[in-house]
């Protein structure tokens, strides 16, 4: 539903403001967390490289699981291309919320200069 932003009151821009101001530091927060995630698993893939032909023989702890070195490197690249995927999902939504609050803004800024020559040119008739 498109809502034409000159129309609405101060009131009304200052809650949709708030709003998207919320939103937008949700979808922030959703991308440093994702990042965090993907780092985390881009690390896990990297530390699997020490698992080559050059360590044969070195003592290495590693945890016993049935998965080989290629299938554990599969599934962190996979886990890493999904978390790609949510960051791109989420960032045009990040983009567009904080070009709305920009864009709020501008009409407040518009209604008040409004307002405040009202103001003045009232004051101008009293004073006549």
């Amino acid at each position: 539903m498109a809502v034409n932003l000159t129309e609405l009151s101060l009131p009304q821009l200052e809650g949709l403001k708030t709003q998207l101001e919320q939103e937008t530091e949700f979808l922030t927060s959703s991308i440093g967390q994702l990042k965090v995630v993907q780092t985390k698993y881009v690390e896990a893939k990297d530390s699997l490289s020490v698992l080559n032909k050059n360590n044969a023989g070195k003592e290495l702890l590693v945890p016993l699981t049935s998965s080989n070195v290629n299938d554990t490197k599969e599934f962190f690249k996979r886990k890493i291309d999904f978390l790609t995927k949510q960051i791109e999902k989420v960032q045009p939504a990040l983009q567009e919320k904080h070009g709305m609050k920009q864009a709020v803004i501008e009409v407040m800024n518009i209604k008040i200069q409004q307002l405040q020559s009202q103001q003045a040119s009232q004051l101008g008739t009293t004073k006549a």
